[in-house]
């Protein structure tokens, strides 16, 4: 459905070193960085990216945003969880776990990023 997301970052450094470990759970390799200074993690289904915004104003999180990512197993989850935190990330939401009933229960794992957007990994279990 997506060619792509893109999405504002404040410290593209700290950012980078948070999504280069917590993508690196999800099997991607790191961002690759392009002569503007944004960065780029490539899947053959689509592209992940960061930039600073352009119009040189501070980038902010989307009040209501969550920006998911499709993972394996609940033990991928956590590990995603265990790396973003250890890079930067905040704890937001409930911790990870089931949310849901009967069949549409699914296993989340949230955080924020080091602008504050939330993100999460996803696994319908």
């Amino acid at each position: 459905m997506f060619s792509h997301v893109m999405i504002g970052v404040n410290d593209m450094e700290a950012s980078k070193a948070f999504y280069d470990a917590t993508m690196a759970v999800l099997g991607y390799k790191p961002g690759v960085m392009d002569e503007k200074g944004r960065c780029f993690y490539f899947d053959k289904s689509g592209v992940f990216a960061l930039t600073k915004p352009i119009n040189g104003e501070q980038a902010c999180h989307g009040n209501g945003s969550t920006l998911g990512f499709k993972v394996e197993s609940t033990e991928q989850a956590e590990a995603w969880h265990a790396a973003g935190l250890a890079n930067g990330g905040v704890a937001c939401e409930d911790p990870p776990g089931v949310r849901g009933a009967g069949e549409n229960q699914m296993y989340l794992a949230y955080l924020r990023d080091p602008t504050g957007n939330k993100v999460c990994t996803l696994i319908r279990v």
